[in-house]
């Protein structure tokens, strides 16, 4: 039968797909035109020629392998996706020769020809198939043999029109594609699925430790095996060399340190594949902790003390809603506070004056009054939609990631919000520390006039 895409070979054992539906032909009664139909569950149909030939989505689909042949390993179906421009170019001039010999045109369809087809050799009132297969095998006998080897057209003979006439669109197209040119791998036989689950399980626990040598994970794959699956034989695990290609197909080279390789696969579960564009304040909160360079007094007469400033950055406005001065280091109480200061609008404190409150333009100070109790001191207050840490012990406590995600907040790991500029400041010279200012205020953002108190007048 001649469809739309070419010819359509129906016989016992046909497998086609039908809106997205696998239908097997059992049974072809030739004269009285009809067929039956079966799909998956046992289902029959009796259609007729002309509704299969005229059905919009019908496909073709391969035949099934023998059963006694085993499936192959780590194989997946070639498409046309697999090809370059130029084979892909070679393999329709192929097919283009196929169709004119069992069509009498290179397109495969009436509707479709080229100026001067039918030739004479195929027209379908003049020929029969099998003259037009011959003609067709002639024709590319006498080809120059140049040409038909870089074609590949020199071995197109009667037989092989014969053996591509029941295909059609792209099933056609790979047919007639050189299968050196998407060798399948005969992939590794010893990868059974005991063999891949403890590959994967080797993958997972490296992901929370140090730098593993290949070695040692291949340990850890004999160790998981006896464990797992004891009755498993030992002479048929993967040897070190073997799971090393394994292991590099896989997962890739895997050349990133440990951590950096967390922060990737947290990046990837998050769904940030790229750079982030920040448009409105809030949007993004930047934390980062560093020691003070210069000594403080806990009091007047006290003794000069270490202490660790803690900033929160607005990556849009590059204002500083919140800061937090810590004597030794930071904790995660410390940094979760900081959160709450950013949330909460700072009271206005007894000395300051008018030029201290609140001046924001579109809402008043009177109604942040009315809600707050107080007066609101000139310092902009919101709740954080992303939060972006450092790699610090503090920042992934549990009980402050927790706390980031109860009041809403999307934890990001660094690296997603900007890149330092400066290789010579202490802040920049980690590549996955955006949250320093030097970061922050070299960042693409756009910047919104800040209005109000300096960072020094807010100081109590």
């Amino acid at each position: 039968m001649m469809t739309a895409r070419g010819f359509l070979q129906v016989a016992p054992g046909r497998r086609v797909a039908l809106n997205g539906v696998e239908w097997t032909v059992e049974d072809v009664h030739g004269q009285h035109g009809r067929l039956v139909l079966v799909d998956g569950d046992g289902h029959a149909e009796n259609r007729s020629f002309r509704w299969l030939i005229n059905h919009a989505d019908l496909r073709l689909l391969p035949a099934a392998e023998a059963p006694g042949r085993p499936a192959p390993v780590s194989r997946q179906p070639r498409t046309l996706a697999d090809l370059t421009e130029d084979q892909l170019e070679r393999a329709r001039l192929r097919a283009a020769h196929v169709l004119e010999a069992e069509t009498g045109f290179r397109e495969g369809h009436p509707a479709r020809a080229l100026p001067g087809e039918p030739r004479p050799a195929y027209d379908l009132d003049r020929t029969t198939l099998t003259q037009r297969r011959h003609a067709k095998a002639a024709e590319m006998k006498a080809m120059p043999r140049p040409e038909a080897v870089r074609l590949g057209l020199q071995h197109l003979s009667f037989r092989t029109l014969e053996r591509l006439s029941g295909l059609a669109g792209d099933s056609l197209l790979l047919a007639c594609a050189d299968g050196r040119w998407t060798r399948r791998r005969s992939g590794h036989r010893s990868v059974t699925e005991e063999v891949r689950e403890a590959i994967f399980a080797v993958k997972a626990e490296c992901g929370e430790r140090a730098r593993l040598s290949l070695a040692a994970r291949h340990r850890l794959m004999h160790q998981y095996m006896r464990e797992r699956f004891p009755a498993f034989p030992a002479e048929k695990i993967p040897s070190r060399w073997t799971f090393a290609d394994v292991w590099k197909e896989w997962f890739g080279p895997g050349g990133a340190r440990p951590r950096y390789g967390r922060t990737a696969q947290a990046a990837a579960e998050a769904g940030v594949s790229g750079r982030m564009v920040v448009h409105r304040p809030g949007q993004v909160l930047v934390l980062d902790s560093t020691p003070m360079p210069v000594k403080l007094r806990e009091t007047v007469f006290g003794d000069a003390v270490t202490a660790t400033l803690t900033l929160a950055l607005d990556l849009y406005t590059h204002g500083l809603p919140a800061f937090r001065l810590t004597l030794q280091s930071d904790t995660s109480v410390d940094i979760a506070m900081l959160l709450r200061d950013v949330m909460l609008p700072l009271p206005m404190r007894e000395g300051w004056g008018e030029d201290m409150e609140w001046p924001y333009a579109g809402v008043p100070a009177d109604v942040i009054a009315e809600f707050t109790g107080h007066k609101v001191a000139a310092l902009p207050f919101f709740a954080p939609e992303t939060v972006t840490t450092d790699h610090g012990g503090p920042y992934k406590n549990h009980d402050l990631v927790e706390a980031e995600r109860e009041i809403g907040c999307r934890i990001l790991p660094p690296g997603c919000c900007g890149r330092p500029t400066s290789s010579r400041s202490s802040a920049s010279s980690s590549r996955s520390r955006p949250c320093s200012s030097n970061t922050c205020w070299a960042s693409p953002a756009a910047t919104l006039p800040t209005v109000g108190p300096t960072r020094n007048e807010m100081r109590a």
